[in-house]
Parts: structure tokens; sequence; C-alpha cells
């Protein structure tokens, strides 16, 4: 799909992906964006995607989330559950979601300090295996910590929401592309949307004859 926008990337080989540390998608969808980069002489950006905004601190059970019954629910994990199985990954079964905007701001704080850092992984893997609430400060230090950052660092990042205006911009940004849901993965104005199976990426971006590494 074509994107109505004028993109500054036109002439850099930048694969920008919309994600949040709350979508299992995204969390699916990192494991293969990994692969392409390995395969791919490729950067990539990561834009942070308000998925559930509205969430409030102590978070939201998928019941109410989702409007339906445990039984539905209990699917849908079993579902998840076989599809991370088969990329490799841990997963628990969801009970709840949670607001991850301070966690985003922290991702791009750490992002700014190094731009392969583990701070995503370590978001997704606290709240997709340990079912930790990732809009909780105490949660988010856990994981700088885990990532190798100073945790009074980031403790000052939030308590002045020092990239308040950066993840500001990341959602301006998906409203400006039209990107409504994640992963959503944008190339050259083209955009492919979902967690695509690993060929599927790769067709999309041998489509632009983006090199191989």
């Amino acid at each position: 799909m074509e994107l109505g926008f004028v993109n500054n990337q036109m002439n850099k080989r930048i694969l920008e992906v919309f994600t949040d540390y709350v979508c299992p998608w995204c969390y699916l969808g990192d494991s293969r964006v990994k692969k392409i980069k390995k395969k791919f002489k490729i950067d990539i950006q990561l834009i942070h995607f308000p998925l559930h905004p509205e969430t409030p601190t102590e978070g939201k059970t998928l019941l109410e989330l989702f409007g339906s019954n445990q039984d539905d629910i209990d699917q849908k994990n079993e579902r998840m559950k076989a599809l991370m199985l088969n990329e490799g990954l841990p997963y628990n079964a969801r009970t709840h979601t949670y607001n991850s905007r301070l966690a985003q701001e922290i991702g791009a704080w750490a992002q700014s300090i190094d731009n392969n850092t583990s701070i995503h992984d370590n978001f997704f893997e606290a709240y997709f295996v340990k079912g930790l609430n990732v809009g909780l400060e105490s949660v988010i230090l856990d994981v700088v910590s885990k990532s190798g950052l100073d945790p009074e660092e980031a403790r000052n990042v939030i308590k002045n929401r020092l990239f308040m205006k950066n993840i500001d911009e990341d959602w301006n940004k998906s409203r400006t592309y039209g990107v409504t849901g994640v992963p959503t993965y944008v190339y050259q104005k083209q955009s492919i949307v979902g967690a695509q199976p690993l060929e599927n990426l790769v067709e999309f971006l041998n489509h632009f004859d983006v090199p191989n590494r």
C-alpha cells in the first residue's frame, strides 16, 4: 500500500517499524525484523505507536479490553502461544494490557544512547514472559538495569518527561502516515501491515532491490 506523505527517508535505506511493547504481534514481528536486518543492508528505525493509550496505570484486563469471555481469551492465548513457540519465543498467557507510554519514552531515551540497545527485547520479555506491568516506574527501572543502563538517569527521564516530545512525534507520525495498526513496516512510501511471515518481508524489500549483506 502506498502512503500519502512526504518521506524524508526516501534516499536512505531505512525500514520504519511502527510498534508497541504491549502488542503481541509486534513481539512476534520483532523476531523477524532481526532476521531482516541480518539479511539486508538496511537500518531499522522503531516508531512507537499508541496501541491502547487510554489504559490506566494499573492496567486493564483482557476481558475488559476485548469485551469477550474467558474462553475466548484462553483461545487467543493458546493460538498466540503456538505462534510464539514456532518462532522460538517464550510466551506466557496474558491477563492484562498496560499503559506503555512511559516505557516508550524510556525506550526512546535508551535508543538515543545506543541504537542497538537491548531494552526493547527486555520490555517485551517483562510483559509477554513475566506478565509485569510495564507502566510502573519500578518495572521500567528494573528493565533499564537489565539493559545495562543507569536507573538513576532513567528515573530523571521519567520524572521530568525528558523524552515526552520524542514519543509525541512518533505518535504524530503514526497519524501522518495513516498507521492504524501494528506492526506496520514502511519503506520508500510503501507499507506492509501485520506480523508478516519472514518471506513476505523479504519479498517486500526485494521489490526495492535492497542489497543483501
